[in-house]
C-alpha cells in the first residue's frame, strides 16, 4: 500500500480526484531511474543474504528535529559474498559500520550503501553488523500521504511524534534491507525520547531505563516476522488502558495509548469497535496473527496506519472516515473506519505480504473487502454487498491495478475498491459462502507470516475453488478495462459473449428470467445461447450487484 494512493481513494473529495487524475494522465509513461531499480529490485547484493533480527536503537532530539543511533543486522548468508547492500535515505549519514571489532568501508548512491567485507562470508553461516547513522529526517508534510516523521505538538502543546513510511520505505528514517520480500524473524526497537514523554512502538515493552540528559529509553520486542514499514515509533504524552479479548488462540492482550484528554472518547470508541472487529476477522480470517505481540492502538497526529501489533490511530473517535461514508450508502457510518480497515490489515498486509510492491493489491483489495465482511457479519449479507457496490463510484479503471515490477512503484489506486468488487465477483463464482469462508482463512494459514506474489495467491484460490481464476484475475489486476458483458437478440434466443484483454477469457455471470432464480452462465469470447427456457431481451437479468461488469 502506498499511503499517497490509500489514503487519495479513502478521502475522495472531487477535487482531489481531478487533481490525482491529472497526475495520473501525466505520469501513464514513467521514466524509471538507477534509485528505482536500487530500491525496487532484488539483485545478488541484497538477496546474498536474509535477514533474521534487527535491533534498531535510536534517539530522537525532537527540538531539532535529528535522530541518531544505529541498526544491528543479524543473518544468514545465502551464498559466499564479500559485498552487500543496505538502504538509507542519502539525506541521513551513516556514521561508521562496525563488523566485530572492525570499521567496514561503504560506498553510497541514491539512497542505497554497498559494504564491502574483509574477506569472503561463507554460505550459510550466520554473521552481523551494526550501522550507526545520524541526522535531520525527511519530515512528513501531510502524513500519512507522504513518508517520513511527524513533529507537531498536541493540543496542550507537548510534542506528538510518529513515523509513517509505507511506500517511502522505513530507510527513510532508519539503515535497514528496505525490501518487502525479506522480513525479519523477530526486532528489538529501542527509542530514546526527552524525560516526560512515552514511546509506543510494536511489540510488548521490555524495560523503560532512565538515561544520562534527561531521556528515557523503551525497549520494544516483536516476537514475529514484521514488516520494515510496519517498525514505528509513536511518542507524546501518552495515557495507557487496556481489556482483553478472548479470541480463537485463547486471550488476547488488548492495549490502547492515548492522550489523556482524549481518555473517554477512547474508551468508549475502541471499547464500542474493537472487540466486534476482531470477532468478525478472525471468524472470516482466521486467528489474529500476533498474539505473542499483542493488539494495540496508539494515537496518532496522522489518520492511520497498518503498523503491526501497533495500529496506528487518527479518525478522532469518529464513526465512518472522519465522518463521511466512503460508500455513499449509509453502512459505513455505523462504525470507526480506521479501526475497522487498518486492524484488516494485521491479516492482509502484514500476515500476509507481498513480496514487491506491485502486488500491493493483495494488501489492499482483501482489506478494503474485509469492511464489507465486518458489515455482513453484523447487518447480513445483501448490506455488505450494498457496501463494496457503493464503492464503485470511486473507480476510475485508469492504469492497472499491478504495478510495474523491480522498481518499488505500486499500481493504481483502484486496488481498493475495484480489488473489492473483484472479491466479490469471485465469491460470487464460487457460489458457496462456506468454501469461500474457508478460502480465506486458508490463505491466512497456507502463508502465515510469509511474503508472497500474485500468482501464488491467485493460485491457491483456484486449487481450493477447483476451478481456474488465472484469467479473471489478470483481466481485473494487469489491464483497465473490466469484463463487458455484450448481449444480442437473432432468431428468438438470448445470445451472450465477453469482451476482454485477456486471450481465450472465460467467466460465468448470473443470469435469470425476470423475477426468477439465478443461474450461473459460463461464457467465453465468442457468442454463445443462453438456454434457459422463455428467456427474451425483454425479460433477461444480469446479476450486477454481485458481478463488477460492464453490459452492452
Amino acid at each position: 500500500m502506498n499511503t499517497s494512493i490509500k489514503i487519495f481513494l479513502l478521502t475522495l473529495t472531487s477535487a482531489f480526484i481531478s487533481l490525482t487524475a491529472s497526475a495520473q494522465l501525466l505520469q501513464k509513461k514513467p521514466a524509471y531511474t538507477r534509485a528505482d531499480t536500487l530500491r525496487g529490485m532484488l539483485t545478488p547484493l541484497r538477496t546474498c543474504y536474509d535477514i533474521n533480527y534487527y535491533h534498531l536503537d535510536v534517539k530522537f532530539d525532537i527540538d531539532q528535529q535529528y535522530i541518531s543511533g544505529s541498526t544491528q543486522f543479524k543473518f544468514t548468508s545465502t551464498q559466499a559474498f564479500t559485498k552487500l547492500q543496505f538502504d538509507l535515505y542519502a539525506n541521513l549519514k551513516v556514521d561508521k559500520i562496525i563488523y566485530g571489532t572492525q570499521e567496514l568501508p561503504f560506498t553510497r548512491e541514491e539512497n542505497a550503501v554497498f559494504v564491502t567485507f574483509p574477506k569472503p562470508v561463507a554460505k550459510g553461516s550466520k554473521d552481523e553488523f551494526t550501522v550507526y547513522y545520524s541526522g535531520k529526517p525527511t519530515v512528513a508534510k501531510r502524513a500519512p500521504w507522504d513518508g517520513g516523521v511527524v513533529f507537531t505538538r498536541d493540543s496542550t502543546g507537548k510534542p506528538w511524534v510518529a513515523t509513517a513510511c509505507q511506500g517511502a520505505g522505513a530507510s527513510i528514517w532508519w539503515p535497514t534491507k528496505d525490501h518487502q520480500s525479506d522480513e525479519v524473524d523477530s526486532m528489538l526497537i529501542s527509542v530514546s525520547v526527552p524525560k516526560g514523554l512515552k514511546d509506543v512502538s510494536n511489540g510488548r515493552l521490555r524495560k523503560t531505563t532512565e538515561l544520562p540528559g534527561s531521556y528515557t529509553r523503551f525497549d520494544w520486542f516483536v516476537a514475529n516476522p514484521i514488516n520494515n514499514y510496519d517498525v514505528t515509533a509513536n511518542i507524546g504524552d501518552y495515557t495507557h488502558f487496556d481489556d482483553v479479548y478472548n479470541g480463537e488462540k485463547g486471550k488476547l492482550t488488548l492495549d490502547y495509548w492515548v492522550l489523556p484528554y482524549h481518555l473517554e472518547l477512547a474508551k468508549k470508541q475502541f471499547g464500542r469497535d474493537v472487540k466486534p472487529m476482531l470477532k468478525a476477522f478472525e471468524n472470516w480470517f482466521g486467528p489474529y496473527p500476533w498474539y505473542e505481540d499483542g493488539y494495540k492502538l496508539v494515537e496518532t497526529p496522522h489518520l492511520g496506519m497498518e503498523h503491526q501489533s501497533a495500529v496506528a490511530y487518527g479518525n478522532k473517535f469518529r464513526n465512518g472516515y472522519l465522518g463521511r461514508d466512503l460508500s455513499g450508502t449509509g453502512r459505513g457510518l455505523t462504525w470507526d473506519f480506521i479501526i475497522v480497515h487498518e486492524s484488516g490489515h494485521e491479516w492482509f498486509g502484514n500476515n500476509i505480504t507481498s513480496k514487491d510492491i506491485a502486488d500491493m493489491w493483495i494488501h489492499e483489495s482483501f482489506t478494503n473487502y474485509s469492511e464489507s465482511l465486518f458489515i455482513e457479519t453484523y447487518y447480513g449479507k445483501q448490506a455488505g454487498l450494498e457496501y463494496i457496490e457503493g464503492l464503485r463510484k470511486i473507480i476510475q479503471n485508469d492504469e492497472p491495478v499491478i504495478g510495474p515490477y523491480n522498481v518499488n512503484k505500486e499500481g493504481s489506486g483502484d486496488m481498493y475498491p475495484k480489488g473489492a468488487n473483484l472479491l466479490g465477483t469471485v465469491r460470487a463464482i464460487i457460489s458457496d459462502d462456506a468454501k469461500w469462508r474457508n478460502i480465506l482463512r486458508g490463505l491466512n494459514k497456507t502463508f502465515y507470516h510469509q511474503t508472497v506474489t500474485t500468482e501464488q495467491i491467485v493460485n491457491y484460490i483456484s486449487q481450493q475453488a477447483g476451478q481456474n481464476f488465472t484469467p479473471i484475475f489478470d483481466q481485473y489486476l494487469r489491464y483497465t478495462n473490466i469484463p463487458e458483458l455484450n448481449l444480442k437478440y437473432e432468431n428468438n434466443k438470448v445470445y451472450a459473449k465477453w469482451t476482454a484483454d485477456v486471450k481465450g477469457f472465460t467467466m460465468p455471470v448470473k443470469l435469470r428470467k425476470k423475477g426468477g432464480e439465478y443461474y450461473l452462465v459460463k461464457l467465453n469470447t465468442e457468442y454463445a445461447p443462453v438456454n434457459m427456457p422463455g428467456l427474451t431481451q425483454d425479460n433477461l437479468e444480469v446479476d450486477t450487484h454481485e458481478f463488477y461488469i460492464r453490459m452492452k
